[in-house]
């Protein structure tokens, strides 16, 4: 993700506002909120072009080995997108690490070896979904809508097929006999012999 100048510029001035509150600006608030749902934004685009990789993968990986070399591209950018191998995608990998940019790829997706001191976790707060309110600015004019949590409906019970006797499927050939050629007429030109 890249910043622009004064996207940058309204960055700065939010986290030194999260880190040291004070009143602010309108104007400075609107910039906030503007350049949060500009991120909002950013995050859903980025969450379709991944969730159509990952589809786009499916449908190489089910191809697979006619496919190697646009699976392993695709596999690659889908990575680049933030996309987490599942265990279809080791699979198909371990079954072309013959490739070597499959076993490129397969180094890449394992996880590392567990090491024998564990690192240090830490434990940072959890994201705010959206930046509702900064100190002495004003709220967003949009409220999200919030509805009521309702029961999903129960499903109907699936009915049973009827019982209706199943007939063989008839073959290309049954259905399309094949076209024998009508006999050339008596008179016409194709009974002459070349002599």
């Amino acid at each position: 993700m890249a910043f622009g100048a004064q996207e940058l510029r309204v960055l700065r001035r939010a986290l030194a506002l999260a880190l040291n509150p004070s009143p602010v600006s309108a104007e400075e608030a609107h910039d906030c909120l503007r350049l949060a749902e500009s991120l909002d934004e950013t995050m859903r685009e980025s969450a379709r072009l991944r969730a159509f990789l990952v589809a786009d993968l499916a449908r190489y990986r089910a191809a697979l080995p006619g496919t190697v070399t646009g699976y392993l591209a695709l596999l690659d950018e889908a990575l680049g997108a933030g996309h987490r191998p599942d265990a279809d995608d080791l699979a198909a990998l371990g079954a072309l690490r013959g490739n070597p940019a499959a076993a490129t790829l397969l180094a890449r997706c394992r996880p590392p070896a567990p090491t024998a001191a564990p690192a240090p976790t830490v434990v940072l707060p959890a994201a705010r979904t959206r930046l509702h309110a900064l100190p002495g600015g004003q709220q967003s004019d949009k409220k999200p809508a919030q509805k009521p949590a309702q029961k999903p409906a129960p499903r109907p019970a699936p009915h049973p097929a009827p019982a209706t006797p199943k007939r063989p499927v008839p073959t290309p050939g049954e259905v399309f006999p094949p076209r024998r050629p009508a006999p050339p007429a008596p008179g016409s030109r194709h009974h002459l012999a070349a002599g």
